[in-house]
């Protein structure tokens, strides 16, 4: 039998080493972890600053004015919210954080989309003919919104060579849908300071 050399061996040997070193590796952490990797937007923005803005909405006086005038919890529904920033933002994940955190404030009522009342109404015209009468959900009962939801978000991003100071706007405003009176205005800030910064506005 053919013997190889030591040399090869080791070299070979030293390969191997190296690209088991090189595999990927994955480490699970807590979702509530801080982990600022690029300096962008990123799900500790997206759910701290929902869940601020969400308390300081339903901690003003037109919530209690509703509440003392009507006796009922307002039933809101979250409508658009645009992402103005230089960079790509999930805003449906934000907007999950929102309405997460306005249900959980237990002092609203919150209202479904239009796309998902869409297939909620499907649902029942597809019960009108198949379901049982006793199980079956009358049409035109639905709870109508009393606010909408609006806002954006925007950026500004100062670079000097590899450092970037990145500027986020989130602004949020309550809007009556009987009336169009805003009714609350809500603004968070968040500043980053990115050394090395590896992605470009």
């Amino acid at each position: 039998m053919m013997q190889l050399p030591k040399q090869a061996l080791f070299l070979a040997g030293f390969t191997l080493l190296l690209l088991a070193g090189c595999g990927t590796q994955v480490e699970r952490v807590d979702v509530k972890e801080v982990h600022d990797l690029s300096g962008a937007w990123n799900d500790t923005d997206s759910r701290l600053v929902s869940e601020e803005m969400i308390e300081d909405m339903v901690s003003r006086a037109w919530l209690t004015d509703y509440t003392g005038k009507y006796k009922k919890k307002p039933a809101v529904i979250v409508g658009t919210i645009r992402n103005l920033s230089h960079e790509h933002i999930n805003v449906n994940t934000f907007v999950n954080d929102i309405q997460k955190a306005m249900i959980n404030s237990g002092r609203i009522t919150f209202v479904a989309s239009s796309v998902e009342r869409g297939e909620i109404r499907d649902e029942r015209k597809d019960q009108d003919l198949n379901a049982r009468e006793d199980t079956r959900k009358a049409m035109g009962q639905e709870l109508g919104a009393d606010f909408m939801l609006k806002g954006t978000i925007n950026t500004i991003v100062d670079v000097d060579g590899d450092d970037q100071v990145r500027y986020y706007q989130v602004d949020l405003n309550l809007i009556s849908l009987s009336d169009n009176t805003i009714v609350w205005l809500g603004q968070k800030k968040i500043k980053k300071l990115v050394s090395n910064a590896k992605i470009r506005p």
